[in-house]
């Protein structure tokens, strides 16, 4: 159904959770995944993993905060595979506290990595993808970025920005073939929310209508409809995966 043999699909932090999900995902398409991490030991488990499965994945530890370095790698994945077909830009922290007491270097952070994170590999992929004349690039935002939340400032303020990053590169790509879309996730199951009590898992479930949290594969069944022929209309697009929370 999902035509991605041979695509080169490059996915930030995608060596741990929803990240990894994508690029296990993307490997049984038929494309080769590649993991741009700042942890070597995930990157090295999430290869073989994905390797001994008899799928292709390879990975790069690298920041995506350091744009210069990030320009450096994506022309490397270039000169290697002749062309890079796909972007997910996965990589993002959170740093929570009410403004009032947050700290500076909290928000630095976290807005850096998200964001400026975003704009980094977007920037450097940009060159190969107008050159190409085709591409997709996903950004992977939050509901958060959507709806706000008390104790999340800086996370609210990156991913909203990511959202409204892509539909700018959206129009800025477009007459390139170059599409760009976010997905905003919401409540998902990772080790993250494993270490929740049941009453506060229970208490974001009564809140949707689905009344269950969702999977990293949710969101990783979307982007492989994004990146596929079957979206070739959709670009500049934000899509909530939240089971009915925010409509």
């Amino acid at each position: 159904m999902y035509n991605l043999e041979d695509k080169i699909v490059v996915v930030t932090g995608g060596a741990r959770g929803i990240g990894f999900s994508i690029t296990q995902k993307f490997a049984k398409q038929g494309a080769i995944s590649i993991i741009l991490d700042l942890d070597q030991d995930a990157i090295d488990k999430a290869v073989k993993e994905i390797d001994d499965a008899g799928y292709r994945a390879l990975g790069y530890n690298t920041d995506v905060t350091n744009n210069k370095a990030i320009k450096k790698l994506f022309n490397k994945i270039y000169d290697e595979f002749g062309k890079i077909d796909i972007l997910v830009n996965n990589a993002g922290i959170t740093k929570d506290g009410l403004l009032m007491k947050m700290k500076e270097e909290d928000w630095d952070k976290v807005i850096t990595v998200n964001l400026k994170g975003t704009y980094n590999c977007t920037q450097a992929i940009s060159r190969y993808l107008l050159k190409q004349r085709e591409g997709v690039i996903i950004n992977i935002a939050s509901i958060i970025g959507i709806m706000g939340n008390a104790g999340q400032a800086n996370y609210a303020a990156s991913k909203g920005g990511i959202i409204a990053l892509t539909k700018s590169t959206a129009k800025e790509f477009a007459a390139r073939n170059i599409r760009v879309n976010s997905i905003a996730p919401g409540f998902i199951k990772t080790k993250m929310t494993d270490k929740l009590s049941d009453e506060i898992i229970d208490s974001y479930s009564k809140a949707i209508p689905l009344s269950r949290m969702g999977l990293p594969e949710d969101v990783a069944n979307l982007c492989i409809f994004l990146a596929s022929d079957q979206s070739s209309y959709i670009t500049g697009q934000t899509i909530n995966i939240d089971g009915g929370l925010i409509m």
